[in-house]
């Protein structure tokens, strides 16, 4: 799959807090990626998601505290990867987890050592949400339960429940790289209970779960969170983020008109994770 890279660039005397706006309202009309520039932001969508519409309902002045300049180009799959592996550097969570390419060295005193192939599908550990997200399954007991990823990306969020003992993981993301990208570090870590599936929300309509993990973005969690709720057993948990921390009332009125109680909020550079047990 093709992606459309957009690259902004801002001129502000508060750069961060355009790009911060700004990146939330391309998240809004379906951007799923980002990539923070020191002029900047680029932000990626899959090409058949994207059209010229899209770029004409963003806006050249933000607020009236930035202008912003667009420049649209495609990323070819072959592109993308080789991009992703020339920058790739190992990622230290919490000092437990371990995220490196199988070109780096091995870190033998970190419990636990995930070996990813750096390629297009999003969860390497670099961005905040997928490092949020690992920081809080490591204090959680994932001992025998059934657990869903949601918007899987490479599977690491997958990858690190089975390792913190999960009896079995469906993996699932509407992308066909990475849901190949999952199949594909499941087996480079010897990971043998991670179903991988390439699809939506609907695959679980008939499956039930202890733990739901979902790094994805703000539209798409507000607009599942209720099969979440079907699909989550009593006190079972609901970890989600890719998302900022001004969206964390919505969100949490949302979860919380589904049936679940608020338990915690992480936060890192503005991106938050959140916690909440289905009552």
């Amino acid at each position: 799959m093709d992606y459309i890279q957009l690259t902004c660039k801002i001129t502000s005397e508060n750069i961060e807090l355009v790009r911060e706006i700004l990146t939330q309202q391309l998240a809004d009309v379906g951007f799923e990626s980002f990539e923070e520039t020191t002029d900047g932001v680029k932000a990626y969508i899959p090409d058949k998601d994207y059209s010229d519409a899209l770029l004409s309902a963003l806006p050249s002045d933000v607020m009236g505290i930035g202008k912003v300049e667009y420049v649209k180009s495609v990323i070819k799959d072959q592109n993308w990867n080789a991009e992703w592996e020339k920058n790739f550097q190992p990622v230290l969570i919490a000092d437990k987890c371990y995220i490196r390419a199988p070109f780096h060295a091995q870190m033998p005193s970190i419990p636990y050592e995930i070996v990813m192939e750096p390629k297009m599908a999003f969860g390497t550990g670099h961005h905040e949400t997928t490092s949020l997200m690992i920081e809080l399954m490591l204090t959680l007991d994932f001992s025998e339960k059934q657990v869903l990823d949601m918007g899987c990306g490479t599977g690491v969020l997958a990858i690190m429940a089975s390792m913190l003992k999960a009896k079995h993981i469906l993996a699932i993301d509407i992308d066909e790289w990475a849901f190949r990208s999952t199949i594909e570090n499941s087996t480079m870590n010897g990971i043998l209970n991670i179903t991988a599936k390439q699809g939506d929300i609907d695959l679980i309509s008939d499956k039930r779960f202890d733990v739901v993990l979902a790094n994805i973005n703000r539209n798409i969690l507000l607009h599942q969170i209720t099969y979440y709720s079907v699909a989550l057993v009593p006190t079972g948990l609901l970890l989600m983020s890719g998302i900022y921390q001004n969206d964390l009332a919505i969100i949490r009125q949302t979860t919380e008109d589904n049936g679940f109680r608020y338990k915690l909020t992480i936060e890192k550079n503005n991106w938050i994770a959140i916690l909440f047990e289905k009552m």
